[in-house]
């Protein structure tokens, strides 16, 4: 039995449009990226799977230790449910409601740490958490390219690039009474976030793999200098790097106490473009066919499934099954719906399926209130964080 038999056969009494997770896909992945790490911890990145049943499975896997969230509500639901007791919020807050929510819960507070990288974050929690609770926070690193004056390489994230930057700021989290800090984060997304292999672009390649091969080098030298001066001032708990794409670099960093990952587990197209190393994909999605308004073109309902980023071609889904399939150039992939061509086309007719792929790996779950987690030929439902009425934006 082929692929898209075995999913459709596993769904044939669903209608779709539905999302299926391929479990021994969804597994392999995880195994091979602890093997990528290398002996350290991963922590996962929960916005990329965003299904407590998915984050709940990976972390009984061998190499994985502690969440990391993308927002402190999310933190907070996930704590509330039991998912894990260290979770670390990957990008600073300034939501008062859950600023406050978290001074007012001991339990929380003590396994949960937010992210700063600013003086505006350290008086904001000094306000809320006036009561006299202890919050726990990470330094956020800068850990870009910068190779010559006004020429930055990587994301924006952080003000704090040099270690002489992040020690000031160090010292200044310690003078604070109402906070503590335990880690020190860098996601270095030139390297974690750009596939060194763009299909069709060997100059873009040869560019990115430049870009990489002078960037991971500074950079291991740049953060172990910052980890160090930090170290003299604070009793850090960890010091965490790299994503999907950088696991090998990141791990050689001897600085580095664990590394980041999510994206890698469900396999999304983005990933394709990398020469390092190739997840399966895990996570699809089927459409059905409603009309055929030429013999080598199948129109699917729905589906227009568009990723966050740099609008580029790149964000749009791709149909996988049956191959040989291609979106049109001139409606791509609509609200309502989403014409398909291509030699597969002139055998699909409507009541058929398709399958297709995301870009990214999390945004899935905010279309989708349901998972079918495909386990042999079972296809069992869980919901993902929109079907547990959550939306954490």
């Amino acid at each position: 039995m082929d692929l898209r038999e075995r999913y459709d056969t596993a769904t044939k009494q669903l209608d779709p449009p539905l999302a299926l997770v391929d479990l021994k896909a969804f597994d392999h992945n995880a195994a091979d990226m602890a093997r990528r790490a290398a002996g350290k911890p991963i922590r996962v990145a929960t916005k990329s799977i965003r299904c407590r049943s998915l984050i709940a499975r990976v972390l009984r896997h061998p190499g994985y230790h502690g969440l990391m969230a993308y927002s402190l509500p999310e933190a907070l639901w996930q704590h509330q449910h039991g998912l894990s007791t260290d979770i670390l919020v990957a990008y600073p807050t300034v939501n008062r409601e859950a600023l406050t929510k978290l001074a007012n819960d001991d339990e929380a507070a003590r396994h949960i740490t937010i992210m700063v990288d600013e003086p505006a974050h350290l008086d904001l929690i000094d306000e809320i958490t006036a009561s006299g609770q202890q919050i726990r926070v990470a330094l956020d690193l800068d850990v870009s390219w910068r190779p010559a004056k006004n020429v930055h390489i990587g994301t924006r994230r952080s003000p704090l690039h040099t270690p002489e930057q992040a020690f000031e700021f160090a010292l200044a989290i310690t003078k604070r009474s109402g906070m503590t800090l335990k880690g020190v984060m860098g996601y270095e997304g030139q390297i974690a976030g750009l596939g060194d292999h763009p299909p069709g672009k060997p100059l873009k390649a040869a560019a990115i793999r430049f870009i990489q091969s002078k960037s991971s080098p500074e950079l291991n030298e740049r953060r172990a200098t910052a980890i160090e001066r930090i170290r003299t001032i604070a009793d850090l708990e960890f010091v965490n790097g790299g994503g999907t794409g950088s696991l090998e670099a990141t791990s050689t960093d001897t600085s580095v106490t664990e590394l980041a990952a999510g994206s890698g587990l469900v396999g999304p197209t983005l990933f394709d473009a990398y020469t390092r190393f190739r997840p399966r994909p895990a996570l699809v999605y089927a459409l059905p066919v409603t009309r055929k308004p030429e013999p080598h073109i199948a129109t699917l309902f729905g589906g227009g499934y568009v990723a966050s980023g740099t609008g580029t071609k790149n964000r749009l889904p791709k149909p996988y099954l049956p191959t040989g399939l291609k979106l049109t150039t001139t409606e791509g992939a609509g609200e309502v719906q989403t014409p398909v061509y291509g030699p597969a086309a002139r055998q699909l007719r409507p009541g058929d399926r398709v399958w297709l792929r995301h870009a990214k790996a999390g945004e899935l779950a905010e279309r989708f209130t349901t998972y079918y987690l495909l386990d042999g030929d079972e296809a069992t439902p869980v919901p993902t964080y929109r079907g547990e009425g959550q939306c954490f934006g």
